[in-house]
C-alpha cells in the first residue's frame, strides 16, 4: 500500500491544506478587517458562518457530481473556483459583499471533504484507512502552522500598493489553490483498476479487502438522498458532526482574538502560538490515526479526545493567567483535529459503499449547518455581553453532549464484529 499512499496522499493533503486555509484565514483578517470596514461581531459571525451554509446546501449535489464526473475532475473544479473566490475576498467593502462571497466560497468548496472520504473508500481497506485519513487531514493543523507563520507578516503589508494588510492576506493565500487544482486535474488517479503502477496481485488484494468490509456492513435496502436522511446511522453521525464542527469552527474563527485578549500578545506572537498549536495537532493526529488502525476502536479514542476538548473550553471560559490560556489552547489544538479525523475515517465502517457517497454528504451537510448556526450565535452573544465567556460556556455544553453521542455510536458499532485484515 505504500505506492498508493505516495501517489495519492501528498496531492490530496496539499489540496486540503489550501482548502482549510482559505476557509478560516478570515480569522486572522478579522481584527484588522472588522476595524477597517466597521463590522460588528454579529456581522462577522454571520459572514463567517455563511460559508458553511453554502457548503451544507450544495454538499449532496456536489458529491453526486463527483460520482458522475470522477474525483479527479470534480476535485480540480472545486479547487480552482474556491481559490478564485477566496482571493476575491480582498474586494469586500460592505456587509452584503462579505455575506455573498463567504456563501459562494462555501458553495465552491462543497463536497470536497466527503468526496475525498468516498474516494478513499475505493482505495484504502479498513486496516489502512485511519492512516490515510490522518495523513490527508493533517493538512488542517498544518494550515494553522502556515497561516500563523505568514499571516502576521501579510497583515504587516498594510498600505503597500494601496492595499490593506487583510487584502494582501486573502490574495496571497487564495491564488495558490488554483495552481493545485490544475495539478489535481493532471495527476490524481481515479481507481485502482485504472492505474499501471499497481500489480495485478496488489489490485486484487485491495478489491478483496474492500469486498470483505462491504459484506460485514450488509447491503442497504435503499441508498438515495431521502433514505440517507432517514437512516438512523447517518442521523447519529450527522448530530455528532453538527456539534463537533460547530464547536471547533466557531472557536477557530475567533481564536486569534481570544488569545490576544487572554494573553495580551501582539498579532505576530499570537500567530506563532497558532502555528505551534497546528504543529502539536498534526503530530497528535498522525499518532491517533496509526493507533486507531492498529487497535480498531477509533470511536473510543474520539471520546477521550472530546473530553480534552471540553476541558480546554472550561479553562478558557474562566478568568485565567496567560499561561493557563496558552496551555488550554494547545490542548484544544491537540484534540480538535484528531476528533473529526477519527470520526470520519469510521464512516465507511458504519455505512455500506452504496450509502457512502450520499450518506457522507448528508453527514457533512448536517455538520456544516452546525458550523453556520454556532458562529452566528457566538457573535450575537459577544455583542450582547461584550465578552467571549458566554460563548465558551456554550461550546463546553456542546462538547459534553458530543461525548455522550460518541459513546452511543461506539456502542452501536461494537455490535458488529469487524474483520481485521493483515496489512500488506
Amino acid at each position: 500500500m505504500s505506492k498508493v499512499f505516495w501517489r495519492i496522499l501528498p496531492l490530496i493533503a496539499l489540496a486540503y491544506l489550501f482548502a482549510y486555509m482559505d476557509r478560516v484565514n478570515v480569522s486572522f483578517a478579522a481584527a484588522q478587517m472588522n476595524d477597517d470596514l466597521k463590522f460588528s461581531a454579529t456581522i462577522y459571525g454571520l459572514g463567517g458562518g455563511l460559508f458553511f451554509l453554502g457548503y451544507a446546501l450544495f454538499e449532496i449535489p456536489s458529491n453526486l457530481m463527483l460520482v458522475r464526473f470522477g474525483a479527479r475532475q470534480w476535485i480540480a473544479r472545486i479547487m480552482i473556483t474556491w481559490g478564485l473566490l477566496s482571493a476575491g475576498m480582498m474586494f469586500v467593502q460592505t456587509p452584503m459583499q462579505f455575506y455573498v462571497l463567504r456563501f459562494l466560497l462555501g458553495v465552491a468548496e462543497a463536497g470536497f471533504y466527503p468526496g475525498v472520504i468516498y474516494y478513499f473508500s475505493s482505495w484504502f481497506p479498513p486496516c489502512h484507512r485511519g492512516r490515510a485519513v490522518s495523513r490527508f487531514y493533517v493538512a488542517s493543523p498544518l494550515s494553522s502552522v502556515v497561516m500563523g507563520g505568514i499571516s502576521g507578516w501579510l497583515l504587516g503589508l498594510d498600505g503597500h500598493a494601496d492595499l490593506q494588510g487583510w487584502q494582501w492576506l486573502f490574495l496571497v493565500q487564495g491564488l495558490p489553490a488554483v495552481l493545485v487544482g490544475l495539478l489535481v486535474l493532471r495527476f490524481l488517479p481515479e481507481a485502482p483498476g485504472t492505474v499501471h503502477w499497481l500489480t495485478m496481485h496488489e489490485k486484487a488484494w485491495i478489491q478483496d479487502e474492500l469486498a470483505r468490509e462491504q459484506a460485514r456492513i450488509g447491503v442497504p435496502v435503499r441508498h438515495n438522498v431521502l433514505a440517507a436522511f432517514a437512516n438512523p446511522r447517518v442521523l447519529l453521525l450527522g448530530a455528532i458532526g453538527f456539534l463537533l464542527i460547530g464547536a471547533i469552527t466557531t472557536f477557530i474563527l475567533s481564536a486569534p482574538m481570544i488569545l490576544a485578549g487572554a494573553t495580551g500578545l501582539a498579532p505576530k506572537p499570537v500567530g506563532y502560538l497558532v502555528s505551534l498549536g497546528g504543529l502539536v495537532g498534526a503530530i497528535i493526529m498522525l499518532i491517533a490515526g496509526n493507533y486507531a488502525d492498529r487497535h480498531g476502536d477509533r470511536f473510543l479514542n474520539s471520546f477521550w479526545f472530546t473530553v480534552v476538548l471540553a476541558g480546554s473550553f472550561l479553562v478558557l471560559s474562566m478568568p485565567s493567567v496567560p499561561m493557563a490560556a496558552i496551555i488550554a489552547y494547545l490542548a484544544f489544538a491537540a484534540s480538535c483535529f484528531a476528533i473529526p479525523m477519527l470520526t470520519s475515517s469510521g464512516w465507511a465502517e458504519v455505512l455500506h459503499v452504496r450509502e457512502l457517497a450520499v450518506g457522507a454528504a448528508a453527514i457533512n451537510t448536517m455538520s456544516q449547518i452546525g458550523a453556520f448556526v454556532t458562529p452566528y450565535a457566538w457573535g450575537v452573544a459577544k455583542d450582547a455581553t461584550g465578552g467571549f465567556q458566554a460563548g465558551l460556556f456554550g461550546l463546553l455544553a456542546m462538547t459534553l453532549v458530543l461525548c455522550a453521542l460518541t459513546l452511543l455510536l461506539r456502542h452501536q458499532v461494537r455490535g458488529r464484529m469487524p474483520l481485521v485484515a493483515v496489512a500488506e
